[in-house]
């Protein structure tokens, strides 16, 4: 690439933007931006607005001819974009509020990107995903999508499979809290240390070794029953079992809780709803709070606030891997990308979360090798839960979704499963097309919304 660098990025009303504007102005050195498109859809203008100003406030306080645009036009963003990020929410946050409440009203886990509300996050998010790869290859076909929308893997895995769209790479902020957390519980630079991740998004494992190639996973076991280690602010600190930890010698992300300790988790997620609400209604103060902040005419950094909304660093993750790209740097990060054989357990053409060095070319992957027996089990089992769940995204297939429904672990299969998921259907027909024959059928049949707090919605 030459000259200026474009970058487009849909969802630019989001609250992480601040943090993607300072990854960049730490890489300017290295990423030459000229111009900064923010994208959003008209229920996000506002917030768009607010944070658009904010971000040419950033680059004002720099050296750097930055230039910001604010768009509800998406066809004008991708125009010659040389990188696409996607940090977009079909629905906003009260679309992830029906994903968590509607669950729980039933007993069942309500969970962002696990479970019940997972699978219909995938459901509104990747047929738009698959709009978005369309327009690249009319209007930037040589661009790189960079992707951070979540379910992260399902939407990567989608964009591989369905978008036939090979420059894409997904991004998750575990691996990069999960490093700083256990370089901190070592006592050792994050530089010195050797990680092997693999597994697929929200659900994978990693092994840790120092510059001579000892392992320090046993070590580091011991240790993390020490003291805590680091964790997304959204999921609750349960401990795994530490003889499972040693058994299979290798450290779980932080969402196997959710596999590992379900019973821990859905009690305490039922006490939230409850009491003070799900997760997603305190995501909605803490943004109302950091948006009172952004509109302050005199701020021109990341506030700190922004590290209690859950993602942090997902998007100094993408600046890191958008400036390797630009500058072929290989940095080793953690990614979403085609398998090609790092991961023996799944076949080679899916998408898996795994380390790899990135570069002009793209990720290539670090072999991680066979994994135990039971982590095998799980990993198969969830791949295959989410090639089903995207299916059923793409073509609306009501059978399709309930084996998804059936495969997912955070799902007890029967009546209950089926009419959250009836219920979840109707409360997101809006955003759910595909499914509109099925959804007219539930509505004659009388399914209504539970939960009184959704129902108003």
């Amino acid at each position: 690439m030459t000259g200026k660098v474009k970058i487009a990025t849909i969802g630019g009303g989001s609250s992480y933007t601040p943090e993607l504007m300072e990854g960049f102005i730490k890489r300017y050195a290295e990423l030459p931006i000229g111009e900064i498109w923010l994208v959003d859809v008209k229920a996000g203008a506002e917030k768009q607005a607010i944070v658009g100003q904010m971000a040419q406030r950033m680059w004002d306080a720099t050296p750097y001819d930055v230039q910001i645009h604010t768009t509800l036009n998406r066809e004008e963003a991708l125009k010659d974009a040389d990188f696409v990020t996607t940090q977009f929410r079909v629905g906003q946050l009260d679309a992830r509020v029906k994903d968590e409440r509607i669950p729980f009203s039933y007993g069942l886990l309500g969970q962002e990107t696990n479970g019940a509300g997972g699978m219909f996050k995938a459901f509104r998010t990747i047929p738009v995903i698959l709009e978005i790869v369309e327009d690249m290859k009319r209007l930037c076909p040589d661009a790189w999508l960079i992707n951070f929308t979540n379910p992260s893997g399902m939407v990567t895995e989608a964009v591989l499979r369905y978008g036939q769209w090979e420059k894409v790479i997904g991004l998750c902020n575990v691996p990069v809290v999960a490093k700083m957390g256990e370089a901190e519980t070592l006592g050792v630079p994050q530089a010195d240390l050797i990680y092997k991740f693999a597994g697929v998004n929200h659900f994978h494992w990693h092994q840790v070794a120092d510059k001579k190639g000892r392992d320090l996973t046993p070590q580091l076991i011991d240790k993390l029953y020490e003291e805590s280690s680091g964790l997304p602010k959204n999921i609750f600190d349960v401990p795994f079992y530490k003889e499972q930890l040693q058994q299979m010698n290798m450290i779980p992300c932080g969402y196997h809780r959710y596999y590992y300790r379900f019973e821990e988790m859905l009690n305490h997620g039922l006490k939230e709803y409850a009491t003070v609400g799900t997760r997603a209604q305190q995501v909605k103060a803490i943004e109302h709070e950091l948006f009172e902040l952004y509109k302050d005419p005199h701020l021109d950094y990341k506030p700190k606030q922004l590290e209690q909304r859950g993602g942090a660093y997902y998007s100094d993750a993408a600046c890191e891997t958008i400036a390797s790209i630009y500058a072929n740097k290989n940095t080793e990060i953690v990614v979403s990308t085609r398998n090609n054989g790092a991961v023996l357990d799944l076949p080679a053409d899916c998408a898996v979360e795994v380390t790899a060095y990135v570069g002009g070319a793209g990720a290539r992957n670090v072999a991680f090798g066979p994994l135990p027996t039971a982590e095998r089990g799980w990993l198969q089992m969830m791949k295959s839960m989410e090639l089903l769940t995207i299916e059923a995204a793409i073509t609306g297939d009501y059978g399709t979704a309930l084996q998804a429904f059936i495969s997912n672990p955070l799902v007890p299969s029967g009546e209950t499963a089926t009419r959250v998921m009836h219920e979840l259907l109707i409360a997101h027909k809006a955003y759910l097309p595909q499914f509109a024959n099925t959804i007219t059928r539930l509505e004659k049949e009388g399914i209504t919304v539970k939960d009184e707090i959704v129902r108003k919605m």
